[in-house]
């Protein structure tokens, strides 16, 4: 049986047989075990627990948000651009960047063309 998510891809789902002989090797596994509610109330946020562990600085730095990509001087506008169909057949062959090296030969016609 297959479930399709909200993106579109298809995902097999275990048989009722996989299911079983998946749920055996949890029970089998001895590191393996249900919560209790006890274990439940005892827990505690990160932002809590950290700064007993490793100090205050080193929590609050380890709890702050990743910033992700470091943001670009000159960042780069989408565009929907059209190019004939001989031109991506000589820059995708040469692999990964293509899209860059288009931006380049850009560039270059800019500087010699520009007044």
């Amino acid at each position: 049986m297959f479930l399709k998510t909200k993106s579109g891809l298809r995902v097999e789902l275990p048989t009722e047989q996989e299911e079983a002989e998946i749920n055996a090797g949890i029970s089998a596994d001895p590191d393996t075990f249900e919560l209790a509610e006890d274990n439940f109330r005892r827990m505690r946020a990160a932002s809590e627990v950290l700064p007993e562990l490793f100090g205050a600085e080193l929590a609050a730095e380890m709890l702050k948000p990743k910033g992700g990509r470091p943001k670009s001087e000159s960042p780069k506008i989408f565009t929907g651009l059209r190019l004939d169909a001989d031109v991506l057949e000589a820059f995708r062959p040469t692999g990964k960047g293509w899209q860059t090296r288009i931006n380049e030969a850009l560039k270059e016609w800019l500087r010699e063309h520009a007044a």
